[in-house]
């Protein structure tokens, strides 16, 4: 890796965390005094701090415990609430004998920081080519994606003994920090609704978003994106699924253009390590059924270490 890439990444991943910690502070802080506004603001609040740091897994645990259990699919962004490190490897099959292979795949850790509230804070992707231009086009070189960020509010939600479904409201964030070639070079703003349901051991997952470039209309569009995942629970652990993932640009480059994967797969877990901590993990296989699609076929690998 470059070393001015390496350092780019770096303080952009560490300026993503400060950031994230500030959010999870101020929310802290407000909490307090809302309970507690009688109490000295100064050796209150780092009582409070340390009050809430104190009873962190507790209450994921409270939290999680209110929705249901199913688990998370390979594509598809489940409505649930989860804390975890998640790592995603996609093997990318291109036109006229080209891949890419995306390692990480914009994921990372996932926090739950308080009632109803996750956020996402991405691993920004890294992209590797594999085979010859076709013609002298579509030059492009390895290097870092786009930063991306999540946030969740569970709106609705029911364990499996009072209901098992969930309906939750995302709002996602991408900043044009990626290298020449793999940035969209614009901010893109991506509210979501998300929502499932179980009957027994079957449950299916599904999210309807779209996507709002900050610029760059002409060449992005505003694509709109309708994931489903069904899935099935055998023996506790096996959960085998598939996913149907559909995309339709309305405008930009490919205005008219629908592009439509299915995706069957299987996912392992949660696989208890100790305590909280356990691992999870998928593989599945993305096939291309409509004309131009961004890729032909994709193996995907998911891995998970929930805490």
């Amino acid at each position: 890796m470059h070393p001015v890439n390496g350092t780019r990444f770096h303080l952009r991943t560490l300026v993503s965390a400060l950031a994230s910690l500030g959010l999870i502070l101020l929310a802290a802080r407000s909490c307090w005094a809302q309970s507690n506004p009688s109490t000295s603001a100064d050796g209150g609040f780092f009582t409070a701090v340390e009050d809430y740091f104190l009873d962190w897994f507790p209450r994921v645990t409270r939290i999680q415990s209110e929705q249901p259990s199913w688990v998370t699919p390979i594509v598809t962004v489940t409505p649930r609430l989860e804390e975890e490190f998640r790592y995603d490897q996609y093997w990318q099959g291109n036109q006229y004998g080209k891949a890419t292979d995306v390692f990480g795949a914009g994921k990372g850790l996932e926090l739950i920081p308080f009632q109803n509230t996750e956020f996402i804070l991405g691993v920004p992707a890294w992209n590797a080519y594999n085979g010859k231009p076709q013609h002298g086009k579509d030059v492009k070189t390895d290097g870092w994606a786009d930063e991306t960020f999540l946030v969740k509010y569970r709106l609705l939600s029911a364990n499996k003994e009072n209901g098992d479904y969930i309906l939750t409201a995302f709002m996602g964030f991408s900043a044009p920090t990626g290298d020449d070639g793999n940035s969209n070079h614009h901010g893109i703003f991506t509210p979501t609704i998300a929502g499932g349901k179980g009957f027994g051991d079957f449950d299916f997952q599904t999210t309807a978003g779209i996507s709002l470039p900050d610029g760059g209309l002409k060449r992005l569009g505003m694509p709109l994106a309708w994931n489903t995942a069904f899935q099935y629970r055998i023996a506790r652990l096996f959960w085998p699924e598939f996913e149907v993932n559909y995309t339709w640009w309305p405008n930009g480059e490919r205005e008219g253009q629908t592009q439509v994967f299915l995706t069957p797969g299987i996912v392992v877990g949660r696989i208890p390590v100790y305590q909280r901590v356990g691992i999870t993990a998928g593989f599945g296989y993305q096939v291309a059924v409509t004309r131009r699609p961004a890729y032909n076929h994709a193996p995907i690998l998911t891995a998970r270490i929930p805490f």
